[in-house]
């Protein structure tokens, strides 16, 4: 196995478009059998590990990390026109232990220490640049892979909830008609303060984009990407508002706070970041479990969405953890692109104690 030191990975001190153009190759490797029987929203994988919306800025990252032993990959989410990311940072380290979605703020850091701060803004390529992409990363990808595309609506001037909602099915068509095994709406965005990334809040338009998305979806397998919920009473009613379309429902990452520096001055000019790593993974834990309650005590013959875990994953002990809580699969982020072998780790793990 290959030194972790070595490989290549998202270079934070570089800006957005210098990381999507710089995209590393495949590492010709073996990866480690993960014993059992998996399936992500009814398709069937080799392992319950996979990465969420984020790391994946194009098809060669999709395919970097496809070879280091992720099972599931998620293509970072495309819009229906081009959008430029916002400046750097754009991946600030922190100051923080486990969150709660309390916290007025926290503190950045000069080092990495599990955390940081995420400020992208949900940056997309050009449909027909991503629609080709996707097209050109299934036919390269291994059959016993998949391929999930995270899409979002880009809400124009004077546009209606109804135009929003179209311009989401749009882009899930798309997807799809591109060879997307799975596609997936992305309804949180904490550095987007706009409609597009607070759909989680809003149970009502969430029903309504996710019914104009479902409509054009078919079989492909449609799940919805949701933010920090902590209320009982708000994820009974989003899950409730989105049962009849979603085949699984892929867990908050991130829980959002202001950023400050060490003279209290609030950075991303005062605006709330959504914070990823090690620092998210309690409250991560506490909502899949709410959401695995609630799931549980559905009326027989109800559709039971597949919960996908992610935030703050880092080891083959939380990866159990998150599975026993009721997750069907466990997808990194920040782990991954701190540690391109961290699957290939788990998987070895995972083999070890079955």
């Amino acid at each position: 196995m290959p030194n972790s030191q070595h490989l290549p990975r998202y270079n934070p001190q570089q800006t957005y478009e210098w990381n999507y153009k710089q995209a590393p190759e495949p590492i010709n490797q073996e990866i480690p059998s993960v014993p059992g029987s998996w399936s992500f929203c009814g398709l069937p994988v080799p392992s319950p590990l996979g990465i969420p919306a984020g790391p994946l800025l194009n098809g060669k990252w999709v395919l970097y990390y496809a070879s280091l032993g992720f099972d599931v990959l998620t293509y970072k989410t495309v819009r229906s026109s081009s959008r430029a990311c916002y400046p750097l940072p754009n991946l600030q380290p922190v100051q923080t232990l486990s969150l709660e979605g309390t916290e007025t703020e926290v503190k950045l850091s000069a080092e990495m220490q599990g955390s940081w701060a995420v400020s992208f803004g949900m940056p997309s390529a050009a449909p027909d640049v991503w629609r080709r992409d996707v097209e050109r990363t299934r036919k390269q990808l291994p059959a016993e892979k998949l391929l999930s595309v995270s899409v979002v609506g880009s809400l124009q001037p004077n546009w209606s909830l109804e135009d929003l909602a179209d311009d989401y099915a749009c882009c899930a068509k798309w997807a799809i008609e591109s060879g997307a095994d799975c596609v997936e709406t992305n309804f949180s965005c904490p550095n987007v303060c706009t409609r597009d990334g607070q759909l989680y809040q809003q149970p009502e338009a969430a029903a309504l984009v996710a019914s104009r998305v479902k409509a054009v979806s078919g079989a492909t397998p449609y799940l919805i990407k949701i933010g920090h919920l902590s209320r009982k009473a708000d994820a009974h009613e989003f899950l409730q508002a989105v049962l009849p379309f979603a085949a699984g429902i892929v867990m908050t990452n991130s829980v959002a706070t202001t950023v400050v520096d060490d003279q209290g001055t609030p950075l991303f000019s005062g605006e709330q970041r959504g914070i990823c790593g090690t620092a998210t993974k309690q409250a991560s834990l506490n909502q899949l479990r709410l959401f695995a309650e609630l799931i549980s005590k559905l009326p027989a013959g109800q559709p039971r969405p597949d919960l996908i875990s992610c935030g703050g994953i880092s080891s083959a002990t939380d990866v159990q953890t998150f599975l026993a809580a009721g997750a069907n699969a466990s997808h990194l982020a920040t782990a991954a692109m701190c540690d391109p072998l961290i699957a290939c780790q788990i998987r070895k793990e995972l083999a070890a104690v079955s």
